[in-house]
């Protein structure tokens, strides 16, 4: 059966983990494939087996979105190949230990990676696909998002700023024929956690997701058109309730007096 192209996903962090899950899945949908990340033997062993068991295209290429050349790279790319309809924001750094024990640059570099890619690289797709009235943006949050308590805090504001922009595409988007999407895992069993100074062996098994049922669970979340997918959460009414509660609290987020718990005097008109 020949499947009908789809257009080209570029894919951050595609070497590994959830990365090179979401290339096969996406190889197998019918996606051409770009992929992105900063070990060229790794991508180059992805590319090979996909181009092998699937027939897609898949270029490689090699960058640290940390550095500012490597990512102008990747920018243009997504600027100025017209046959990219996808962009999955995957690539991330991570850490777990608490804010007095992270080294500051360190956490700088999460931030590079997190959040600035990230955004650079929204700014480079989201023009293209806006004025094709197509295109699809993944952008790989975490629960810790929304629990940023729980782990390294920087690591989770890096998160929660992905979920915000998310939102705000969502918004700004709406009138386009544009799919926007942030997945908010738990913890997932891939390189991540060696690379984050972290051990999964610390972590009962039953909180950690297998990498591929992860991506399996955040492609179904966006076929059925969710913006949020958390793939951990059993019922999703949960969610609706939390997104009820905040869109009722925004109504009040901006009066021209204080709440009255404050008991501060009405300033004179």
């Amino acid at each position: 059966m020949t499947i009908i192209g789809k257009g080209t996903a570029l894919i951050t962090g595609a070497s590994s983990g959830l990365g090179a899950i979401y290339a096969d899945r996406l190889a197998r949908r019918g996606y051409d494939l770009v992929l992105v990340a900063r070990n060229q033997d790794a991508l180059s062993r992805v590319a090979k087996d996909l181009s092998s068991s699937t027939g897609r295209k898949v270029t490689t290429i090699r960058a640290d979105l940390a550095q500012r050349d490597d990512l102008l790279k990747v920018e243009g790319i997504l600027r100025s190949d017209p046959t990219i309809t996808m962009l999955v924001n995957n690539a991330g750094v991570g850490a777990v230990e608490p804010l007095l024990m992270s080294d500051v640059e360190a956490m700088e570099r999460m931030i590079k990676v997190n959040v600035t890619a990230l955004t650079r690289l929204v700014y480079a797709a989201a023009p293209s696909f806006a004025a094709r009235d197509n295109g699809t943006i993944i952008n790989m949050a975490s629960a810790l998002g929304i629990a940023p308590e729980i782990l390294n805090g920087v690591y989770g504001a890096t998160k929660a700023f992905v979920i915000a922009l998310t939102f705000s595409l969502q918004k700004e988007f709406a009138d386009k024929n544009i799919r926007i999407q942030a997945v908010l895992p738990g913890a997932v069993e891939t390189p991540f956690w060696d690379a984050s100074g972290g051990s999964l062996d610390r972590l009962p098994t039953d909180i950690v997701m297998k990498p591929e049922d992860t991506v399996d669970a955040a492609l179904a979340g966006l076929d059925m058109g969710e913006l949020i997918t958390l793939p951990s959460v059993p019922d999703e009414n949960d969610w609706n309730a939390y997104e009820a509660a905040r869109q009722k609290l925004m109504q009040n987020l901006s009066r021209s007096i204080p709440a009255s718990r404050y008991h501060v005097p009405a300033a004179a008109h």
